[in-house]
């Protein structure tokens, strides 16, 4: 018998789009209600099979693969223990070091946060599970928002160039080696997940070709679309950007059923030559759409039918909500699935949530997930089916693909249960961000600064699109440097100078009482700074990201910079500096 999500569906639309959604939502079911025993079962997989490699060995299992041993046995390890392995793999060891399986590729980190990039081995099977979890999504989907079918799916996907290894293995972003898989490639005719992109575009390495073909196709088909999406919400954000800025070529192209001869990708133009017809009348409405200053729900302008937008808000990307909510005219959000380089681990039960609500059920199947209590050492490792409510958790993760006891260096919060399977909600990145002395700044943290703060914009209309932050330790004392990207929408109405300074003085009162110590009685720390940089400064910083090897899928503005480059090139587009005019307050019993 069919158990529908009775915890978090709606109440029109329990009943199941179709036989094969059935049976993805009963698969869900049985996964969720029996975490214990498919955790169990998985670790034993993992420990059997890969019992003769190097690093198991290491530990003495005697090809035990009950938890207590693997607990009393295997530790805890970040990504600097394990990587003189990794290196022999990517020097071209064959050896079974981590896995019985061949190592297929490696999976490459998006590199923006941490410097260089990191290289996650994997094995070809885990393609097959991150397709079992994107084949879970739309089922749960056609649950809230009915009709999907009727329509297409304007998604902004991008590949990046491969690399290889001295060894022979390709390096490449987890999302790069999924949309050049077969699993994609030759995916079968869905009607529920049709994407305006032809294939061609998205698999186009140069990243220009690729979003003007995908944002031709989506305007040519503008009727047809029901939903609006990009991995994160600041790819779609990027994707707006470049309509901005290429409108009026694109019009050009679909007056005249011509490509622009920028786009030199022989298969982009060859399949563009198949879509790309005359329609002068199109080329008006977007014409006169674009041609406007003002861009408030251009999204729901240009693609009417939309019914909601598929982006990730969590962590980080929370602080482009409001810009996406100008520009959709407050279209839903949805978050949909939570994964890494590492590992796809589960997905929102409730997309159609509001971002702040966002929660994520692991599913038991993907590997073996154990939570390190946060602040607690390492020994108290927590198994997936006995977190509690209300207590944060570091994810430490155990793969098929041979990762044992990884520290992912994410930070959860458990909200509640999905039957037996806990909801978690992503809270921050596990690294400090910003430090001065014995101040400790973490992305959550400044995060809450940066919304506080903005909320004195809201009377100018003004909002902070984009930002990012450098501790300054070049002058005694040192002091914080945060630089704001804003979007004005009146002009004639801008926030001043002394709101600007007293944004600085609001963000100091949102940091911890460590950080107002050291500003109020120790004075070792000065007073904070905001740079606002030019319109179109972070778009830069994200091209500089991409020439260097990031992925466009996969980049996220980095929160904190020390990078030379990047400091002199926000450095040349700082329009105005404003100082904290004040102390915050702080006495010695306020600790919070």
């Amino acid at each position: 018998m069919f158990m529908a999500v009775e915890s978090t569906l709606p109440t029109p639309f329990r009943t199941p789009a179709s036989d094969k959604d059935a049976k993805a939502l009963q698969f869900i079911e049985e996964m969720t209600k029996n975490v214990d025993s498919v955790q169990e079962r998985v670790l034993r997989e993992i420990l059997s099979r890969n019992a003769e490699t190097e690093y198991l060995k290491r530990f003495i299992l005697n090809g035990a693969t009950d938890r207590e041993t693997f607990k009393s046995r295997i530790p805890v390890v970040t990504y600097e223990d394990i990587q003189p392995e990794i290196q022999r793999i990517a020097n071209g060891d064959k050896s079974p070091i981590f896995s019985a399986h061949p190592i297929s590729e490696f999976l490459t980190s998006s590199g923006t946060s941490a410097g260089e990039r990191k290289l996650m081995p994997t094995i070809h099977e885990e393609l097959d599970r991150r397709q079992l979890l994107y084949s879970l999504l739309m089922p749960v989907m056609n649950l809230y928002v009915p009709g999907l079918d009727k329509g297409k799916g304007l998604y902004f996907l991008f590949v990046k160039a491969e690399t290889k290894t001295p060894g022979g293995l390709l390096a490449r972003p987890v999302l790069t080696s999924y949309y050049n898989s077969d699993h994609f490639k030759t995916r079968p005719y869905d009607p529920f997940n049709v994407y305006t992109s032809p294939n061609e575009a998205i698999l186009c390495v140069d990243s220009f070709q690729s979003m003007y073909a995908q944002m031709l196709c989506g305007l040519i088909m503008r009727n047809e679309v029901l939903r609006v999406g990009a991995v994160f919400a600041s790819g779609l954000l990027r994707a707006i950007h470049f309509l901005q800025n290429n409108w009026k070529q694109l019009a050009h192209d679909i007056a005249t059923g011509t490509l622009n001869p920028k786009i030199t990708d022989a298969p982009v133009r060859e399949c563009m030559r198949k879509i790309l017809k005359p329609n002068p009348e199109l080329a008006q409405f977007v014409t006169m759409e674009c041609y406007e200053e003002n861009w408030e729900c251009i999204i729901k302008r240009i693609w009417p039918r939309t019914k909601y937008l598929d982006v990730i808000v969590t962590g980080a990307m929370a602080q482009y909500i409001p810009t996406l909510e100008y520009y959709s005219g407050g279209l839903p959000m949805a978050c949909t699935m939570y994964a890494s380089s590492e590992c796809y681990f589960g997905l929102n039960l409730n997309p159609m949530c509001k971002p702040s609500e966002v929660t994520y059920t692991i599913m038991p199947n993907m590997a073996y997930f154990e939570f390190l209590p946060h602040g607690s050492s390492t020994s108290c490792l927590v198994d997936l089916a006995d977190v509690e409510v209300g207590k944060e958790y570091e994810l430490i993760l155990t793969t098929y693909a041979g990762l044992c006891g990884y520290r992912v260096g994410d930070i959860l919060r458990v909200t509640g249960f999905h039957n037996a399977a806990p909801q978690f909600r992503f809270i921050r990145r596990k690294n400090v961000l910003l430090s001065i002395e014995s101040d400790k700044t973490d992305e959550a943290e400044l995060q809450n600064a940066i919304e506080n703060a903005s909320l004195l914009l809201k009377e100018f209309n003004t909002s902070v699109v984009e930002y990012t932050s450098y501790a300054d330790t070049k002058q005694i004392p040192g002091h914080y440097v945060i630089y704001w990207e804003l979007l004005v929408k009146d002009s004639a109405n801008a926030p001043t100078d002394d709101v600007l300074n007293r944004c600085c003085l609001q963000m100091e009162e949102s940091l911890n009482s460590v950080y107002r110590q050291s500003r109020v009685a120790d004075n070792s720390i000065g007073p904070l700074e905001i740079r606002v940089v030019e319109n179109g400064t972070f778009e830069e910083l994200m091209d500089y990201a991409i020439s260097r090897g990031a992925s466009i899928n996969q980049y996220k503005v980095p929160r904190c910079v020390s990078f030379t480059p990047i400091m002199e090139l926000l450095n040349s587009r700082v329009v105005s500096k404003h100082f904290s005019p004040d102390l915050p307050h702080w006495t010695p019993e306020r600790r919070r």
